[in-house]
């Protein structure tokens, strides 16, 4: 049992290791329950999770990407402190983002993001991605051996969501070159909560972009983004879709790659459920589900309550950040049976909230589930087997795999795999 009187979710490494005891026993008490930081609350349950999803009015995304760093102070006396929340919203992280906006604003940003990524052009980028994921794990299976999270998964991620954007190709190949890696949040215990190397490459690069396509419009897609208008028709300045194409691109990467490197871990983990996969691929996109639901990418998502509540039967004070954790929402047995197992069949998978729910509902969550099914198509047509590396996890018996030493997002820092040749 985790002593959560002492743990420190913000800076403890062995949480971003396991973090499910620690939910299993915040939840086992309430739901809905204090931490050892002042005005925090941790959401373990999935039903008030949906409640704080869903009630914008009440729970504010303006703290969602940084939490309580830093903390708001001088809050007002009084059960509403809306007008506060709105007039302090450059105290946040990331306040100028579609992922940190309320009410019409954000609705305004989401429109345009509509007019970004529409269908047909998310249909014409899952065509393009066999071939980039064929690209990038080429050398890795045919050598029989690779670290697939760093040699495919960010890769992959990353010229699947240039490709969606139109990002020119010299501009692919400095991105592939580079390595970039996009990082919310930064180590357990640091205030610190973006690394910008790859964010302020694509703010550069974008406003380049759109600046150039206004001018000079060509019959491309980043003619399309830079030309993108509000549903009311008006054009957003150019700083407003560059901040939105990079965001999209820099989040939709980094969480979608985590994804991957979980399914690929529960793949060649269990025998059986690859040879499932592998005699029926229809299956896939349920198997896609369940690693959603076991393995949620996001760890914590925050909301900052603008009035009292109730939550899940606990009053919640203005000024409070909730700290909802998708994963362990997942595993609320309440909702999920027999929660800690990974079952193929589970008729209710897609019910998780990998995604969150509500008007901030990610926005790339089809796109990502439609990388992380071409991968596993992919990995599995290109293979006879896919296992562990015992020389670099030890053997099934005494398993280790290190995930990365943050508190927002749960992923992998490695995943070492063998690959026998495809049967002949």
């Amino acid at each position: 049992m985790v002593d959560i009187s002492t743990a420190d979710f913000f800076s403890d490494p062995t949480l971003a290791d396991d973090p499910y005891p620690y939910f299993d026993e915040l939840r086992s008490r309430c739901p809905v329950h204090p931490i050892g930081m002042p005005r925090v609350m941790a959401v373990t349950g999935y039903e008030e999770a949906i409640e704080v999803y869903r009630d914008a009015e009440v729970f504010s995304a303006c703290n969602s990407v940084a939490g309580p760093f830093p903390p708001l102070e001088g809050l007002p006396a009084g059960d509403d402190i809306s007008d506060y929340v709105e007039q302090n919203r450059e105290h946040w992280f990331f306040f100028e983002y579609l992922i940190t906006m309320d009410g019409e604003a954000h609705e305004k940003e989401r429109g345009l993001l509509r007019r970004i990524m529409t269908p047909r052009r998310l249909r014409e980028n899952v065509e393009a991605m066999s071939a980039i994921a064929d690209q990038c794990l080429l050398e890795g299976v045919s050598s029989g051996a690779s670290e697939v999270v760093g040699d495919f998964a960010r890769p992959f991620t990353t010229l699947v969501i240039a490709d969606l954007l139109g990002m020119p190709d010299e501009d692919r190949v400095n991105l592939r070159m580079s390595n970039f890696k996009a990082k919310v949040v930064g180590a357990l215990g640091s205030s610190e909560t973006i690394e910008t190397n790859l964010l302020q490459y694509c703010e550069e690069r974008f406003l380049e972009y759109v600046i150039d396509r206004r001018a000079n419009p060509r019959d491309d897609v980043l003619t399309q983004l830079a030309n993108a208008t509000y549903p009311d028709g008006s054009i957003p300045e150019p700083d407003v879709v560059v901040r939105l194409a990079s965001f999209l691109f820099g989040a939709g990467q980094d969480t979608t790659a985590r994804l991957i490197g979980s399914a690929l871990r529960i793949i060649a983990e269990d025998q059986g459920l690859q040879a499932k996969l592998r005699a029926d691929n229809k299956l896939i996109p349920a198997f896609i589900e369940e690693t959603l639901r076991l393995e949620s990418p996001t760890k914590s998502d925050f909301r900052y309550t603008k009035s009292a509540v109730n939550l899940g039967g606990v009053d919640v004070p203005p000024g409070t950040t909730v700290m909802v954790h998708p994963g362990a929402c997942n595993r609320d047995d309440r909702k999920f049976e027999n929660p800690d197992e990974f079952d193929l069949d589970r008729e209710n998978n897609n019910q998780h909230i990998a995604f969150g729910r509500g008007a901030h509902t990610c926005p790339g969550a089809p796109l990502a589930r439609a990388e992380a099914t071409i991968t596993v198509e992919r990995y599995l047509a290109s293979s006879g087997n896919i296992s562990i590396n015992e020389e670099k996890h030890g053997p099934a018996e005494g398993r280790t795999y290190s995930y990365e030493k943050t508190f927002l997002l749960r992923g992998l820092s490695e995943l070492h795999l063998l690959f026998t040749p495809p049967a002949q």
